[in-house]
C-alpha cells in the first residue's frame, strides 16, 4: 500500500484494489484565513484527482474544497459516503457532478468491489451536533494485508469497531488546534494565554489517547495547523516558540510522541510518499531532502511562511474581492428572514441559549433574542451575555450564499470578536451551524434525547457517571481529575466535582460524589 500526503488532513491511498483521494484541499478556507501548511499548491492536482474512490470526511471547508472537487476530481469515481443523519454531504457531491455512491453503515465494515479488485472499509460517522457540520467521520481501509485508520478530525467515543480488522497498521489522527478559542474573545490577556497553553497540551494529550488505543505501528500526525497569511491573522500561526499558541505544527506532537516513548510517528508534507506492507514501513521519500522538510517547521518556519504570504498575496486579494459589499441596506429584517423561522423550530435549542444575544456588525446592532424567538433592534441600555462583533462585508456574503453554517464560514475564519458572561454556550453555536430547517430539527431532536448516566465510574477517589453530560464520551478514558475538577479530554469540558456543576457551559450536570 501506498501512502500520499497531498496536504492537511488529505491522503491518497493507492492499493492494488484502487485509489482512494482522502480529503484534498487547496483553495484557502474560511473567508481566506486558513491555508495549507505546507504549501501543496504545486502538486499535479489532475494525476491526484484520477482515482476511483472519494472519500469526504465532513463538510467542513478544510476538508471539504468544492472548486478542487470540481475542476480536478474524476466524476466517475466512487464516493464513500459516510452514514450522516442529514444528506447534505451527498447533496453538495451530487451538485459537483459525482454521481455513484456506496453509502455505508455507521462503524460497519463493508466489502467494495471494483474491476481491480475488493478493498474493505469502514467509517465510522460521529452524529452529535457538535460534530463538524452536522457529521463527522474517520475512515478506515484494507487491501487485506495492510490497513489504515485516517481519523483526522473526529473523535470517536469508542473504538472497539476497529477489532473487526484485526490490526490497524497507519494512523492519522488530529493533534493539533482548529477553533477560534480564546483568540478571538474579550478577555484579560493572562487568562487567555491559560487557557490558550492548557487548550494547546490537552489537544495533545488527547491525540496520544486515541494513539494509545487504537494501537497502530506507524502514526502520521494529520489535519493541521493551517496556516495564515493574511497579515491581519499572521500572528494566529506556530512561528515563535509561544507555549500559548493552540496550532502547533507535526515536529511539536512528533517530540511528544517521542517524549511518551512512541518512536512510529512519521513527518510528512504534500508529496511525501510512504510504502507499507502491513506493519512494515519499506520506504518514506519527500518531495524535498529531509532537512528542508524539518527546516519548514523549526529554523525556517517564519521564512517559509513570509515566503508563502508573498506567493498567495494575489490569491488571498481575490478571494477578499468575492466578498459582500460592507455597505448596504440594514441588516435587521435580512436577518429575521434568516433566523425566525430556525427560532420558532428549535425548542431545546432556543430555550437552551436563554438569553438575547447581542450582534454588532459595524454602525449596526441586531438582538437575536432567543427567548421571545425574535430578531430585533436593541433597547436603550440592553446588557448581554454573549455577543460577538462581525464586519458587515462577512454577514451580508453568508446572507448573499444563503450559508446554512456560520461556524463553517464566519467562526472558524476568526474574523471576528466576542464576549460573554459566564461559560461556553454549546447551544448558540449549534444555532448557527444548524440554519436550515432540517439541520435544526435533527439537532433539537438531539439534545431531547436523554444522556445515558446510569453507569458509574471511580475516579482520583470520586464516583461519577460514566458517560460525560456533554457528548457522552466515556470519562474512565478521557476523564482527568486535577484536585475537585475533572476535565473531559475529548472536547475540554470541565465540572466541579464538590457540585457537579458544569464549569464550561450552562446546564449539563455531573452525577458525582466522594467515595467513601
Amino acid at each position: 500500500m501506498q501512502v500520499t500526503s497531498i496536504g492537511h488532513a488529505g491522503f491518497r491511498i493507492d492499493t492494488q484494489a484502487g485509489s482512494v483521494l482522502c480529503d484534498p484541499w487547496v483553495n484557502p478556507a474560511y473567508f481566506g484565513s486558513w491555508f495549507v501548511f505546507p504549501d501543496n499548491s504545486g502538486l499535479d492536482w489532475a494525476a491526484i484527482g484520477n482515482c476511483d474512490y472519494l472519500y469526504i470526511s465532513h463538510l467542513h471547508k478544510d476538508h471539504f474544497d468544492p472548486r478542487l472537487l470540481a475542476d480536478h476530481v474524476n466524476k466517475d469515481a466512487v464516493v464513500l459516503l459516510p452514514d450522516f443523519p442529514v444528506p447534505d454531504l451527498k447533496r453538495e457531491l451530487e451538485a459537483l457532478g459525482f454521481t455513484r455512491f456506496f453509502e455505508t453503515t455507521d462503524s460497519v465494515k463493508h466489502r467494495v468491489s471494483g474491476p481491480k479488485g475488493e478493498l474493505e472499509v469502514m467509517i465510522v460517522a460521529l452524529r452529535a451536533p457538535a460534530d463538524g457540520p452536522i457529521g463527522d467521520s474517520g475512515i478506515v481501509i484494507s487491501d487485506g494485508t495492510t490497513t489504515v485508520f485516517n481519523m483526522n478530525d473526529s473523535r470517536p467515543l469508542g473504538l472497539d469497531m476497529l477489532s473487526e480488522f484485526g490490526r490497524i497498521d497507519v494512523h492519522m489522527p488530529q493533534y493539533s488546534g482548529a477553533i477560534w478559542y480564546p483568540m478571538v474573545y474579550d478577555m484579560p490577556e493572562r487568562a487567555k494565554e491559560a487557557f490558550a497553553t492548557q487548550k494547546r497540551q490537552r489537544g495533545m494529550d488527547r491525540c496520544r489517547q486515541y494513539i494509545a488505543d487504537v494501537g497502530a505501528t506507524w502514526v502520521i500526525p494529520s489535519a493541521g495547523p493551517p496556516c495564515f497569511l493574511d497579515p491581519a491573522l499572521r500572528g494566529l500561526n506556530d512561528d515563535t516558540g509561544d507555549p500559548a499558541n493552540i496550532f502547533p505544527d507535526q515536529m511539536v506532537f512528533l517530540e511528544q510522541m517521542r517524549i511518551h516513548g512512541h518512536e512510529g510517528g512519521l513527518l510528512m508534507i504534500p508529496g511525501s510518499v510512504a510504502e507499507f506492507t502491513g506493519p512494515h514501513l519499506h520506504s518514506l521519500t519527500h518531495p524535498v531532502p529531509v532537512d528542508e522538510v524539518e527546516k519548514i517547521f523549526t529554523t525556517g518556519k517564519a521564512d517559509y511562511i513570509a515566503a508563502y504570504a508573498e506567493r498567495m498575496a494575489s490569491v488571498l486579494a481575490a478571494e477578499k474581492a468575492g466578498w459582500a459589499p460592507a455597505v448596504g441596506e440594514p441588516l435587521l429584517e435580512p436577518l429575521r428572514a434568516r433566523f425566525e423561522p430556525i427560532m420558532l423550530a428549535s425548542d431545546q435549542i432556543c430555550d437552551g441559549i436563554g438569553y438575547p444575544v447581542e450582534l454588532k456588525m459595524g454602525p449596526e446592532t441586531v438582538v437575536l433574542d432567543f427567548p421571545k424567538r425574535t430578531v430585533r433592534e436593541p433597547v436603550p441600555d440592553e446588557k448581554f451575555r454573549y455577543g460577538f462583533e462581525i464586519a458587515p462585508e462577512l454577514v451580508r456574503t453568508v446572507l448573499r450564499d444563503n450559508e446554512p453554517d456560520w461556524v463553517n464560514t464566519i467562526f472558524l475564519s476568526t474574523r471576528f470578536k466576542a464576549w460573554r458572561v459566564g461559560g461556553y454556550n454549546e447551544y448558540l453555536y449549534t444555532f448557527f451551524k444548524c440554519l436550515t430547517g432540517e439541520r435544526i430539527a435533527y439537532a433539537d431532536g438531539w439534545f431531547a434525547e436523554a444522556h445515558d448516566d446510569t453507569s458509574t465510574v471511580t475516579l482520583d477517589g470520586w464516583e461519577v457517571q460514566r458517560r460525560c453530560p456533554h457528548l457522552k464520551a466515556d470519562l474512565s478514558r478521557f476523564g482527568v481529575v486535577e484536585g475537585t475538577t475533572l476535565t473531559c479530554n475529548l472536547h475540554g469540558w470541565a465540572w466541579d466535582l464538590k457540585t457537579g456543576r458544569c464549569l464550561t457551559s450552562r446546564g449539563h450536570e455531573l452525577r458525582c460524589s466522594k467515595k467513601a
